[in-house]
């Protein structure tokens, strides 16, 4: 069975992700937090970004 999404994002907190965006955009960082709507803060070393979880197409760590 596989797990639900907010799970895997749970094992990949802390880590490195690519998120892709419904406009073709990508995004590399930390996946630094999220929450239940799936909104997702990523850090690198220049800055953080917060992306809207309505936007996300996939991510991969």
């Amino acid at each position: 069975m596989t797990d639900r999404p907010l799970d895997v994002l749970e094992e990949t907190l802390g880590s490195e992700v690519n998120v892709t965006l419904k406009g073709g955009e990508t995004y590399d960082g930390i996946l630094a937090g999220y929450d239940q709507h799936m909104n997702l803060v990523l850090e690198d070393s220049d800055n953080v970004t917060i992306i809207r979880g309505d936007n996300v197409v996939t991510i991969h760590p």
